[in-house]
């Protein structure tokens, strides 16, 4: 559906259109089902960021994805399975946001001194 704005549309109209552009080409739609305690939660936490329910679920799946990230990455490391160049990899950090993670959470690594110099050589090729 194309929508033309009219000379001397309101700018809440302009901002709306725009806003509605945006979410349409930007965004995929997508449904969950979801318990009913989980709804109330929902409501409660956009109740107290004062936004709606989407705009929740959004930032909570963002979020949410990103502390998933970083769990993962820390048991591979963890494990000796992954070096640091690849647990920031798959964190979504850089090396040095994942050194600092591994920094905050105290983390020890099983991996052998010739995996420490693989990463110190992709560190210098930063």
């Amino acid at each position: 559906m194309l929508t033309i704005l009219k000379p001397g549309s309101s700018v809440a109209t302009v901002v709306l259109y725009l806003s509605t552009m945006y979410y349409n080409v930007y965004m995929t739609s997508i449904s969950a089902r979801i318990p009913d305690e989980d709804e109330e939660e929902l409501r409660k936490v956009a109740e107290l960021l004062d936004e709606d329910r989407s705009s929740t679920i959004r930032k909570a799946l963002r979020e949410g994805l990103e502390e998933l990230r970083v769990r993962l990455a820390i048991e591979q490391y963890q494990s000796g399975n992954v070096s640091v160049n690849e647990a920031a990899r798959i964190a979504g950090v850089s090396i040095a946001e994942w050194l600092e993670i591994a920094r905050e959470r105290n983390l020890t690594t099983q991996l052998q001194p010739e995996d420490i110099e693989s990463d110190a050589d992709s560190a210098l090729e930063i």
